[in-house]
């Protein structure tokens, strides 16, 4: 599939009620749909460290073959977490990954993925575990 059949340029950044910015889609997609190829600068796990713990980037993604820092992108560095997450990553290449809707998703519903670290769930603020912890 050519990036230009891609649903990226109907993705947009704007204020999020779950955490600062985010990112939406103005236009209804489905399961299984390719939003978005995710990109950045390529770097090395000892890179990735230096980054995390001296300039507190968390904008870094794993593929399973490198570490992609998307900390320059314009959209994908907005992605939020959520426990019930519309979209899931996955691999692509070496050198990026695929953003892609895990159900239905409506127009103007913010995306959003499982950061899938065990940090994220302690802090979590998502409905899910607002819920559970009611």
């Amino acid at each position: 599939m050519q990036a230009e059949n891609y649903l990226e340029k109907f993705v947009f950044v704007t204020d999020s009620a779950i955490e600062g910015k985010g990112i939406f889609i103005s236009k209804p997609i489905l399961e299984g749909e390719i939003i978005m190829v995710i990109k950045g600068e390529t770097i090395s796990e000892e890179e990735c460290i230096r980054r995390e713990e001296e300039e507190g980037n968390v904008y870094i993604f794993w593929n399973d073959a490198n570490y992609i820092d998307v900390i320059n992108t314009k959209k994908i560095k907005y992605i939020n977490h959520n426990c019930e997450s519309n979209c899931s990553v996955e691999e692509n290449d070496e050198d990026s990954l695929l953003l892609i809707a895990s159900r239905n998703i409506d127009a103007n519903e913010e995306l959003t993925i499982d950061y899938g670290y065990d940090e994220i769930y302690e802090e979590c603020r998502c409905d899910a575990c607002c819920q559970k912890n009611v």
